[in-house]
């Protein structure tokens, strides 16, 4: 599947939940499906700098594509965190690169974002990036 074509799925996930607090618990829960590799690769040399909350970030490539684990102390980052590798992970570095997020507000996930989960968002997202393009070079 494409980046928009996941993130279509996602957001129409979401909108099965009608309002805040529903997808508030919704993306809890997926937080809680996240893989325990992730947890694992927990170290001060994966701890993204600049969040709020304690946000850790793995990345390889193989075979021309990305790959990707997330891992939040917060919740809602971390179902955010598990939302962002399904995307991103198993995608060339090129399409991550060029790639605009859009399910965050398709899915209207938004609307009760605070200033330091979208700041989390935007620190991870541009991990994202940054590694796919470091893979180029």
């Amino acid at each position: 599947m494409t980046i928009d074509e996941i993130q279509n799925e996602i957001a129409a996930d979401f909108k099965k939940h009608g309002n805040w607090f529903e997808k508030r618990k919704y993306l809890i829960q997926i937080g809680k499906s996240a893989s325990p590799c992730a947890r694992a690769r927990a170290s001060g040399d994966n701890l993204i700098r600049g969040c709020q909350v304690s946000t850790w970030f793995y990345s390889e490539s193989k075979d021309g594509k990305m790959f990707y684990e997330i891992d939040s102390d917060s919740g809602i980052v971390k179902g955010i965190a598990v939302l962002l590798a399904r995307i991103f992970s198993g995608q060339i570095p090129q399409d991550i690169i060029l790639s605009d997020l859009k399910f965050v507000a398709d899915a209207g996930l938004e609307e009760d974002f605070s200033p330091v989960r979208a700041n989390s968002v935007l620190k991870i997202v541009g991990r994202i990036k940054e590694t796919a393009a470091a893979s180029l070079r």
